[in-house]
């Protein structure tokens, strides 16, 4: 095994939490506080932006801090006072549940080129192992056809995980779609680093047989460059290697095995339906899925995780890739 697959068993994580100091962003902070209580290692930085009103179009990207903020309308700087509150008493929940105050900080600033772009910025200059943002009350048609800053941030952030918080979460129970695939794979590798020595989660691998279902390829060279040839011969050449594959990265990261289970569903049309019916049926807080490259996405709603995204209730989605 060579040194990328150690790379899961490394303590630190860093955690952008991006807020506007919504009940959707409380959701969010809830959620974190529900999964990360009393875990070590877990740094969270909590992120607000600031639409400036009376601010100038032209040269603000530019602009230091000082010099925006004096050219803010008062409703403006009254938005952004509400939110540093936001942030000191989220902070406070988080403290409450058991992470330690100095693994919280938190960062309020004005709006340079668009909230959604802004965030990006911060998420892929930060060096975060993901961004979490909560979903805003649009219908999910409107949010399909009108936008929104968790769309967006979806739709553009391929390089930072994406963890999307749907109303409120409370269970620490995790299903993880697998189907053998290269990026499938990559979900696994990064829930095993950020979950690794967590205490209660409940983790289980979940394939789907649907008669729509994608028929994956492992591309075994790919998968050697990330966690080294003889790991992969040993484990992804299997008959099983669906499910043993992502189970050796969770155990390997050191996620207890006891707490690793195994579903296949053979029945059924789709397989995003079957996800997301098994996580309500069955009561999971987490659904955790690898997508393919910017590159490779066709169409409107064309991947399974597009699908699960847009039927998701009450649940977060950690989108990889």
């Amino acid at each position: 095994m060579n040194g990328d697959v150690q790379r899961s068993v490394t303590t630190s994580r860093n955690i952008l939490v991006a807020v506007d100091g919504s009940l959707y962003s409380t959701n969010a902070v809830k959620y974190l506080a529900t999964l990360f209580g009393g875990v070590p290692d877990v740094h969270f930085h909590l992120f607000g932006v600031i639409q400036g009103g009376g601010l100038p179009e032209a040269g603000r990207e530019w602009m230091d801090e000082q010099s925006l903020m004096t050219s803010l309308s008062r409703e403006s700087r009254n938005r952004f006072s509400r939110l540093q509150r936001f942030c000191r008493e989220a902070k406070e929940r988080l403290l409450r549940h058991g992470v330690e105050e100095k693994n919280v900080s938190h960062e309020v600033t004005l709006c340079r080129a668009s909230i959604a772009q802004d965030i990006l910025q911060k998420a892929r200059s930060g060096l975060y192992d993901a961004l979490v943002i909560g979903r805003r009350g649009l219908s999910k048609i409107e949010e399909l056809f009108m936008g929104s800053v968790s769309a967006t941030v979806l739709g553009k952030c391929h390089d930072v995980p994406v963890w999307i918080v749907d109303k409120t979460v409370d269970s620490e129970k995790i299903l993880v779609p697998v189907d053998g695939s290269f990026h499938s794979l990559l979900a696994v590798d990064h829930l095993a680093h950020m979950m690794h020595d967590n205490p209660r989660a409940e983790i289980t691998l979940f394939h789907s047989s649907a008669m729509l279902a994608s028929k994956s390829v492992l591309d075994l060279d790919r998968c050697a460059l990330h966690w080294g040839r003889e790991w992969c011969e040993q484990y992804l050449n299997q008959k099983d290697r669906i499910y043993e594959g992502p189970r050796q990265l969770l155990v390997q990261a050191g996620f207890p095995a006891e707490r690793i289970s195994w579903q296949h569903a053979f029945r059924g049309v789709e397989a995003a339906r079957q996800i997301i019916r098994h996580a309500l049926v069955e009561g999971f807080g987490t659904i955790v899925m690898g997508r393919r490259g910017k590159d490779s996405r066709r169409g409107l709603l064309h991947s399974v995780s597009d699908r699960v995204v847009f039927m998701a209730d009450q649940v977060a989605i950690w989108i990889v890739g």
